[in-house]
């Protein structure tokens, strides 16, 4: 694949499908910002090109620290032609019980909010360069139609669906791009504990490469892998009750405290307590250019 990644900026790069990136995009010569939970994570990733490379420990939700990062960045390395929002968290969700509201309001903290507040310190100046520029947000076929029990999450990259088909249309006529990723399941963290059937599951490592293949190649809606858009889009159009019939047969993926939950960010790993999430952890940034 040819030098088309630059500068870029990839949220979520402690996860699998996010090392994936960080690895494919290091090992194409690209200057990568590095942002994730997990400073030990992000560390040994920027050690695969330490002059190439800033790692920046905080929560995408938190704007004023992904301003003060995207200052930091643009200072470093200039303005990125890529902006990729990967970060992103899944779990179950019970409606009837009053717990999990902490789980929806941080999965829309994450998974829709963070994104908008990745691409917004650097949309101006990424606008104002002459050179063609990208944003890309990590969405999920999940946003195409409720799965029961999975209610917190669907809702979330569904809206972010919404919302990057909104800012692609609005910045058509300029030199931005706007690419909506939707990949099935992947073999990450955040399928681990699914106990059912995951039709087409992807290597991330498959997934990075061809993710990139298709932003490099201009495409705005990219389903990995395809076979599986094509399975979600003829579960579609099946009449509702039979479409949730198929679906209520297998098991629901795993809540907050429950055997095999994923780990929420923000929140404490066995319940949240009430409505409210945790506090944030502080940012870390790397320390000054000399």
């Amino acid at each position: 694949m040819p030098l088309v990644f630059h500068n870029v900026v990839l949220t979520g790069a402690c996860g699998g499908l996010g090392q994936a990136l960080a690895r494919g995009l290091l090992a194409q010569g690209a200057q990568v910002a590095l942002v994730g939970r997990d400073s030990a994570q992000l560390e040994m990733l920027a050690a695969l090109a330490p002059g190439r490379s800033a790692v920046y420990s905080l929560d995408v939700a938190d704007a004023a620290a992904m301003q003060a990062m995207a200052h930091d960045w643009m200072q470093r390395s200039g303005v990125p032609d890529r902006v990729i929002a990967n970060a992103g968290v899944a779990g179950g969700y019970a409606t009837a019980q009053a717990d999990d509201l902490a789980v929806f309001r941080r999965m829309l903290e994450i998974n829709l909010l963070g994104v908008a507040t990745t691409f917004q310190p650097f949309l101006a100046a990424m606008q104002a360069q002459a050179r063609p520029a990208s944003l890309v947000g990590v969405a999920s076929i999940a946003g195409w139609r409720g799965l029961p029990g999975n209610g917190a999450y669907c809702a979330s990259k569904a809206g972010l669906i919404a919302y990057l088909q909104s800012l692609r249309a609005e910045l058509r006529s300029t030199g931005l791009t706007v690419h909506t990723v939707s990949p099935g399941y992947l073999r990450t963290a955040l399928t681990a504990g699914n106990h059912f059937a995951m039709p087409g599951l992807l290597e991330p490592q498959a997934a990075a490469q061809t993710l990139l293949q298709r932003v490099a190649r201009g495409h705005e809606n990219i389903v990995l892998p395809r076979r599986i858009g094509w399975l979600a889009r003829a579960l579609g159009c099946l009449p509702a009750r039979w479409h949730d019939a198929i679906l209520l047969r297998q098991p629901r993926k795993p809540r907050v405290g429950e055997a095999g939950a994923t780990v929420i960010p923000g929140l404490p790993a066995t319940h949240p307590q009430g409505p409210s999430a945790a506090p944030s952890s502080p940012a870390s940034f790397p320390p000054p250019s000399p």
